[in-house]
């Protein structure tokens, strides 16, 4: 009887875990998801509905007066241009050079390989603010301030794609190298032709994590560019922030959801490959 007892005992509190640990869950994801919600249904709304009832997203009048507001105030296609030139460019360079780096990481023998990768690994933890002096002064003297250049620059390497990449990269047979390097194959064709078909589903998802966090980048963007011509998405959102009374509210929440609209839409479509990623890079040290 002890014995049953105590195992109903043990089930019984594995339920309230069970039940305590959903409910932490949930409400986790209720605030997550809030301030989202709060958006897309406030930008759907007239004003004078907005802080009638925060808590209903939804109205009896919708309207897109909002949205063709939010657009017509700003030169609205000129600074998504901005936006995805900014964030092409970085990506584009960021997948290069730590797919270079990774694959040197992986199949290169060279002096202090293990230090190196140790170095560039320990930069991801450097905080932004210690490199944001150096670089601002840096692209400062080279006259690139107020230009989306100087957004780029500093933005074209990062340490968490070399790991990202060198950790499918060592999923990689060796022995797919070795036959590529008897048949006397450059090492340009086993990247391109033997790694990169195994690493694709990596490289493309690392890609779309790094497009991600350029498009949404806004305290680098906001010290080098001054002019409204220049600004990204991230900086056009201050423009319509008009009074803390909230008098265009509606508005500044249309342009929150046509900024926040490519990276959504991305998340979901890469989902899978960008979580695959992040869970492959716990595989080996």
């Amino acid at each position: 009887m002890k014995t049953k007892k105590s195992a109903l005992s043990g089930k019984q509190k594995t339920a309230i875990s069970a039940a305590i640990g959903h409910v932490v869950l949930l409400a986790v994801i209720v605030l997550m998801l809030y301030p989202v919600a709060f958006a897309v249904g406030a930008s759907f709304k007239p004003q004078t509905e907005i802080f009638t009832n925060v808590l209903n997203f939804f109205t009896k009048n919708p309207t897109l007066d909002n949205f063709a507001r939010a657009i017509e105030r700003i030169d609205y296609f000129k600074v998504v241009w901005n936006t995805f030139a900014i964030a092409f460019c970085v990506m584009a360079f960021k997948v290069f050079t730590s797919y270079l780096c990774a694959y040197a990481f992986v199949f290169l023998n060279f002096p202090l390989k293990k230090l190196l990768y140790f170095v560039l690994i320990s930069t991801m933890f450097i905080p932004f603010t210690v490199t944001m002096i150096p670089n601002y002064i840096t692209i400062s003297k080279m006259g690139l301030r107020d230009n989306i250049i100087g957004v780029m620059l500093p933005q074209l390497s990062d340490a968490m794609g070399i790991m990202l990449l060198r950790q499918q990269m060592r999923t990689i047979p060796r022995s797919l190298i070795e036959v590529g390097k008897l048949e006397k194959s450059s090492h340009f064709t086993i990247m391109t032709q033997i790694v990169l078909p195994i690493a694709k589903p990596c490289v493309i998802s690392t890609a779309i994590i790094f497009f991600i966090n350029s498009w949404n980048e806004y305290v680098w963007p906001r010290l080098i560019l001054k002019t409204t011509d220049n600004y990204t998405l991230s900086l056009a959102l201050q423009l319509f922030v008009d009074s803390e009374a909230g008098s265009g509210m509606g508005i500044c929440m249309a342009m929150c959801v046509l900024t926040m609209l490519v990276p959504l839409v991305l998340f979901i479509i890469f989902q899978r490959q960008i979580m695959a990623t992040y869970a492959s890079s716990g595989i080996k040290g």
